[in-house]
């Protein structure tokens, strides 16, 4: 045995004591290899971890014993073995991606460091200290698998985040186009009401002013008429009182007519349920469709005039586009109320259409529709089958109003 080693291990040595008492001491494995690599010591810890006594090791190749194969059972030359290298090449070297191997054959993950033993330039030797890594393995694989877990959850949100923000980008787009469709439909109606108001009470407010005019020509030829002259006058100025006065009646119905296509008067003083009724009942024969008409509504029941409102566009609505697009011929309505829930349900005999006709972009009744629904808790569902016809059910929670 080398020098170096003696010095080590001589129980005659004063630091003999003091030096077994540390590598004794700590949880590490120690053991020290000769230039050929057989054991010339190892403390108690590093023969319990390798499942040997420690008298069995001291001498016999640690390689060979501890250090013989790679994690997957190939081979490990002892050529390549880095803790070798340390005495071969005077080099230290320190390793975590390795494992030792039991007496029982199995192994464990360790991370160990070798360093020459050098006395008076020459290497004899070296010093190997070893610890078991499987806690902390474990914990390593524990925190990637943690970490991979993070990726893919990271992922799937980014994801849903993407899918989410694609979906609140269509439905902004969507909402746009309906704005802006709503606001195309506004300036419709405002050009139809300026014509009507310009055409018809235009019309007969022109029409009175030249009765107006006309009287007051007559009245300054009554001087000097005779009687006779001035019976015939007063005949002629009862025929146009008539005329007038039917201008007048003409003109109270158009205002009207205008001022209910606006806001249906019944609608305030009568009621939402009142109101369904009668746009029902002038609306759909009107149009030259049979009605089937059932209402159950609770006496009392009253929505707030906000909902009403919101009721009585989209009821409106189903009927304009039963009325344009169906080609119907009778047209079934059932409304329902109890404690917790409105039903209205408008179905037709008409032509019906695919679902997707429904949810086209360009479908701004039926988004119209389910926006007026959908800010008070509501729903649309609508049911067509080609040839079959169609079914709207508007679903409005009363619970939700209060």
């Amino acid at each position: 045995m080398h020098a170096c080693a003696n010095r080590f291990l001589d129980p005659r040595s004063p630091a003999s004591d003091d030096m077994t008492l540390l590598l004794e001491s700590t949880s590490e494995g120690v053991y020290g290899i000769d230039n050929t690599g057989a054991c010339t010591f190892i403390n108690r810890a590093g023969a319990r971890l390798l499942g040997w006594p420690v008298e069995d090791l001291v001498g016999r190749n640690m390689h060979a014993v501890t250090h013989h194969s790679h994690a997957d059972g190939h081979g490990y030359p002892e050529c390549d073995c880095p803790i070798f290298q340390a005495f071969r090449l005077g080099q230290p070297c320190r390793v975590d991606a390795e494992v030792f191997w039991r007496r029982d054959g199995s192994s464990f993950p360790v991370e160990y460091s070798s360093s020459p033993i050098i006395d008076q330039g020459q290497v004899h030797g070296a010093v190997i200290t070893f610890v078991d890594i499987t806690e902390r393995r474990a914990l390593a694989d524990t925190l990637q698998r943690a970490n991979e877990g993070l990726a893919q959850t990271n992922e799937f949100l980014e994801t849903q985040v993407r899918q989410r923000t694609a979906a609140l980008s269509a439905a902004l787009a969507q909402v746009r186009e309906l704005a802006a469709h709503a606001e195309f439909v506004r300036e419709q109606e405002r050009t139809r009401i300026a014509r009507e108001v310009h055409d018809e009470l235009g019309s007969l407010l022109v029409a009175l002013k030249m009765d107006v005019n006309w009287f007051e020509k007559r009245l300054r030829e009554q001087d000097g008429r005779t009687p006779e002259d001035a019976h015939l006058v007063r005949d002629h100025l009862r025929a146009k009182c008539r005329h007038m006065s039917r201008l007048i009646e003409d003109a109270v119905s158009s205002v009207g007519r205008i001022i209910t296509d606006l806001r249906p008067s019944v609608l305030d003083h009568q009621g939402l349920w009142a109101a369904l009724e009668w746009h029902a009942h002038e609306f759909l024969p009107a149009a030259e469709l049979s009605l089937d008409w059932h209402m159950d509504v609770p006496g009392g029941l009253v929505l707030p005039e906000a909902q009403a409102i919101a009721v009585f566009r989209i009821f409106q609505e189903i009927l304009s586009n039963v009325v344009r697009h169906a080609q119907a011929t009778q047209v079934r309505i059932s409304i329902k109320a109890h404690a917790d829930a409105l039903s209205v349900r408008v179905s037709d005999d008409g032509r019906g259409a695919e679902p997707q006709v429904f949810e086209a972009h360009d479908a701004y009744g039926v988004m119209g529709m389910r926006e007026r629904a959908g800010h008070f808790f509501g729903a649309i569902e609508i049911h067509s089958v080609p040839g079959e016809g169609s079914t709207f059910s508007l679903y409005w929670p009363l619970k939700h109003h209060g």
